[in-house]
């Protein structure tokens, strides 16, 4: 199973048919073979939700700025071995809500910066950024300075549990 994740992508009606449309040609690449679609909140408006299902069927959250009626604020689910929870903005105290709903990853965004990251407490934890607004990640000594760019993600889960997670940056 190959999952598409995105978030962040705060498109209304207002914004402009180029942009949208050069953004479903760099998802169209992206998401080629993805079997589903996974959106960590911040849509903003339904069509654009419309227009990704037209890819792959999609599961999505309710983010923050989201008028969209019926999106629930967690969602839960599982595929091979993992229990993989989607939210848009993550809990206080994450270790505890792992532990509460039996996770072993979980999929946010909120902070339209890409990550990929493992726990102490044995949890994946990944956050497609945003193809539209990115934010430049934090600094880290010895490092060049860092740059926004716009990016989504891919999980494949193969027939024998294993994971691959790829970091994908858009050209927009």
């Amino acid at each position: 199973m190959k999952f598409g994740i995105i978030s962040d992508t705060h498109i209304t009606s207002n914004t402009s048919t180029d942009q949208i449309k050069v953004l479903f040609e760099q998802l169209k690449r992206a998401f080629k073979d993805v079997d589903k679609i996974i959106h960590a909140g911040d849509v903003s408006d339904e069509f654009f939700l419309n227009r990704l299902n037209n890819l792959a069927p999609i599961t999505c959250v309710r983010g923050n700025v989201d008028n969209i009626e019926n999106l629930e604020q967690f969602i839960k689910f599982s595929y091979g071995r993992y229990n993989i929870g989607v939210i848009h903005l993550l809990p206080e105290n994450l270790e505890e809500f792992m532990k509460e709903y039996e996770l072993h990853i979980i999929i946010f965004g909120h902070t339209h910066i890409p990550l990929i990251k493992g726990t102490k407490f044995n949890t994946l934890l990944l956050n497609p950024g945003s193809p539209t607004v990115p934010k430049t990640p934090p600094q880290k000594p010895g490092f060049l300075k860092p740059v926004a760019r716009p990016s989504v993600i891919t999980l494949n889960i193969d027939e024998n549990d294993v994971l691959s997670t790829f970091i994908i940056t858009l050209k927009i």
